[in-house]
């Protein structure tokens, strides 16, 4: 069983992502924290509370950081809703916010567990996890992994270059890249292969019930938003491929690459600068004076689209029947 803590900012694909984290039997969920990302920190650990009493989920959540490091604050209003989780009901939330600020949550959490057993799975803009790093190095030893939703190879959705988590927070996510940590990319060229589908909807309509009805209404919801801002015919579900990339090794096929972020470029500010080690075509070396690090990032490439179906259906599935539904 794979512990993980899930820092996140929900968001619709976030809520898939706590659900599956939650009724995975290979995930234990040591906690959620939040970050301002789709919506402003309120609003999104709001909706982490929602999510846990939608589910029946109790687990630690705590809030972190309110604003990026350096540049101003961006949210994804025309994507997430005002709410930052438009569509669904959202239920009451059933428990309080841990005391701890989610920097702290995490440092405690990471040295309290064994070595290299706690995996950190940010899926939003990762200013908790720099911040974490910066005040406790420690963890960066201890941690087992950093799998994170962010960047890409290809193509950008804030701007032609930058995915929105990276853009959000661009130095937070250098600082995380440069650690000496292993750390999976998990980028829009593997999220847009993971849609929920027509297929994958009508898996979990068959479900039943308010927990499938609420899935559903989230898809309904961000569906809508996709195919009006981008064109899509189903939105991608983003965050919970990382989430299901624990729960089964099998589900992704990934490539070394040299990873950082650009901070500087007027263009391409946010971007996530790849050179890959051993991939056809897609290996760019070195200029002198302009030296690459060494390829340390697994940067996801190709998803099992049927093994991430059927993770999130038997999540939800698992979860519904512990609530009785």
């Amino acid at each position: 069983m794979e512990k993980i803590i899930l820092d996140c900012d929900p968001g619709h694909d976030d809520a898939i992502a706590i659900l599956l984290a939650a009724g995975n039997p290979n995930i234990e969920l040591l906690g959620i924290t939040t970050v301002a990302g789709n919506q402003t920190l309120p609003k999104v650990t709001r909706n982490a509370l929602a999510i846990c009493a939608a589910a029946g989920i109790e687990v630690p959540v705590a809030a972190g950081a309110s604003v990026p490091l350096v540049t101003p604050q961006v949210v994804a209003e025309d994507i997430h809703g005002d709410t930052g989780l438009d569509g669904p009901v959202l239920p009451e939330p059933t428990f309080e916010l841990d005391p701890r600020h989610a920097v702290d949550f995490i440092i405690e959490t990471v040295m309290s567990h064994e070595p290299k057993t706690v995996h950190l799975v940010p899926v939003g803009p990762l200013t908790n996890i720099a911040l974490a790093m910066r005040k406790e190095p420690a963890i960066i030893d201890r941690v087992k992994s950093v799998i994170l939703m962010g960047g890409s190879y290809t193509r950008g959705n804030s701007t032609v270059c930058a995915e929105f988590n990276i853009y959000v927070d661009p130095e937070a996510a250098e600082a995380v890249f440069r650690g000496a940590w292993d750390v999976t990319m998990v980028g829009l060229d593997l999220t847009h292969q993971a849609l929920a589908t027509a297929e994958l909807q009508d898996r979990v309509r068959a479900i039943g019930g308010d927990l499938a009805q609420f899935v559903l209404d989230i898809w309904g919801f961000v569906g809508s938003a996709y195919k009006k801002v981008y064109e899509f015919d189903y939105p991608p579900v983003h965050d919970a491929v990382c989430v299901a990339a624990l729960a089964d090794p099998q589900l992704l096929t990934c490539a070394k690459a040299f990873v950082t972020v650009e901070l500087h470029g007027q263009w391409t500010k946010g971007m996530t600068v790849a050179n890959f080690a051993d991939v056809p075509g897609m290996h760019h070396g070195s200029s002198e004076g302009l030296p690459m690090g060494a390829a340390t990032t697994d940067v996801a490439m190709k998803l099992d689209w049927d093994r991430f179906a059927d993770l999130v259906v038997d999540s939800i599935s698992a979860l519904a029947a512990s609530k009785g539904q």
